[in-house]
């Protein structure tokens, strides 16, 4: 974040603590940083304090500690853990930006409640995740890890033996056997948590891309003894399986659970009903003292069949223990990660010190869900009032610094030619005629104004990393 001399714009962040949440949107350290982009910080009494962070340490760094009411008046973006409430919504002035996990896929009255309360309404789910300049705002991402994490320690608390083998004089104890149901963030930093622990561990994914991440942490990857990869979809993406394809897998995955002690399933999609990785035939296999977690458990279903928020065991005795809200309960670790991503979304969105959205930015245009006139001086859009921002129609592609499609083979193949910015001789050998353009374009900007260095870094901006486009 760039040093600004003057703050121009306010960031507030509400107490969000509940029964089930811990965490804040503002840490002191994230203070910081947004000070030297120019915002002044302000943030509830008491917010902080489930997360160990008090009053005190916000006030020492420069944050406005004060009222609900003060933060609802003065500040011009708002962060939130969850989203506001609808009650909130109305307090809200119009024109404030609000950040957030908002559930905009699912709840399109909500999106509509917030543009027509003349809100900015920034949603954090739709982060274009494959773009390496999006990483340190994936909430997502830094979450689910946490969570993964978390997981494992609830299921060896849970778990009535050890997780690794242990030799004693009274005998030797096996070591746990655990599945991981689902191999993206959380579900890999689970396998790494768990073989730290000691555990057996093997872990399935749909994806076929998913074997060899698996495999790289030193677990197994669950073989179903079925063939699903037929016919695999472009960029390494898993395809759409048939309904007959579905059954066999299901019915696979079933029968494969009753080898195992603990069983972690981990594909959460916010906003949006989880898919079922393991049936109420397949809880019935395990045996008595086996413990399953379901971090996707929630009011629209889990992906265990029949889970729910909390802890239940069933006739054969096996624990269920349905647990969304894994995050939380690593409080200061959660809130330290979620609070980056929050602020460099903010920071994405500040243009010569004020918040502005820009048509044609591909951040920009997946995020902003609402929008009105009132928050920006460009002109309304039909659709719920995103804007237009005249850009130059032989330069829109070096404004927007990405390719519209990750997918893309050619782009693929592209990646692997991408330098870091400061090799900018390499990257006109690499690039030919139009790598030369951009980097001189770079080179020649004057330094010290706010918009070059802006256009300067989306000029050089970052394209996916392949890790990226492969998943």
């Amino acid at each position: 974040m760039a040093q600004t001399p003057e703050a121009n714009v306010v960031f507030g962040v509400f107490n969000e603590t509940s029964d089930h949440e811990s965490r804040v949107a503002l840490t002191p350290d994230t203070v910081t940083r947004l000070r030297k982009a120019g915002v002044t910080c302000m943030i509830e009494q008491g917010a902080g304090n489930a997360a160990a962070y008090t009053d005190e340490d916000y006030a020492k760094v420069g944050a406005t500690v004060c009222t609900a009411d003060d933060i609802l008046a003065k500040a011009d973006a708002l962060g939130f853990v969850d989203r506001p409430s609808e009650q909130m919504i109305g307090r809200i002035k119009p024109g404030t930006w609000v950040i957030g996990m908002l559930s905009s896929f699912t709840d399109e009255d909500y999106v509509a409640a917030l543009a027509s309360a003349g809100i900015t309404a920034v949603a954090i789910e739709r982060l274009p995740r494959q773009l390496s300049s999006a990483q340190s705002m994936d909430e997502m991402t830094s979450q689910n890890s946490v969570m993964g994490y978390k997981a494992v320690l609830v299921a060896a608390n849970a778990y009535g033996s050890f997780l690794p083998m242990m030799t004693t004089a009274a005998g030797t104890i096996r070591p746990a056997k655990m599945l991981i149901l689902g191999a993206g963030i959380a579900g890999l930093q689970a396998i790494g948590t768990a073989r730290r622990l000691g555990a057996v561990v093997t872990a399935y994914d749909v994806r076929p891309a998913s074997k060899s991440e698996v495999e790289s942490l030193g677990a197994k990857f669950l073989d179903l003894g079925i063939d699903l990869s037929r016919g695999q979809g472009e960029g390494g993406y898993a395809r759409a399986l048939s309904a007959e394809e579905q059954a066999q897998q299901q019915a696979a995955v079933d029968r494969k659970a009753a080898e195992f002690d603990i069983i972690i399933t981990t594909a959460k999609v916010p906003g949006r009903k989880p898919p079922m990785l393991l049936t109420k035939a397949g809880v019935g296999g395990l045996h008595r003292g086996s413990v399953i977690v379901d971090c996707a458990a929630s009011e629209l279903g889990g992906n265990v069949e029949g889970s729910q928020i909390g802890t239940q065991v069933t006739d054969g005795g096996v624990t269920v223990i349905g647990a969304p809200y894994l995050a939380s309960e690593v409080s200061t670790t959660a809130s330290n990660l979620l609070s980056r991503n929050v602020a460099d979304v903010l920071a994405h969105f500040l243009v010569n010190g004020r918040l502005e959205v820009r048509q044609g930015e591909e951040l920009d245009d997946a995020m902003v869900v609402a929008h009105t006139h009132a928050a920006s001086n460009g002109r309304d859009d039909a659709r719920s009032g995103r804007i237009d921002h005249p850009v130059h129609p032989r330069t829109d592609h070096w404004h927007r610094g990405h390719r519209k499609s990750a997918g893309d083979a050619a782009h693929a193949i592209d990646v692997r030619c991408e330098l870091h910015p400061r090799h900018r001789h390499r990257r006109c050998r690499h690039r030919g005629r139009r790598g030369q353009q951009l980097a001189l374009l770079c080179v020649h900007l004057p330094r010290g104004d706010a918009g070059n260095n802006e256009r300067r870094g989306r000029l050089c901006g970052h394209r996916p990393h392949a890790r990226d486009v492969q998943e």
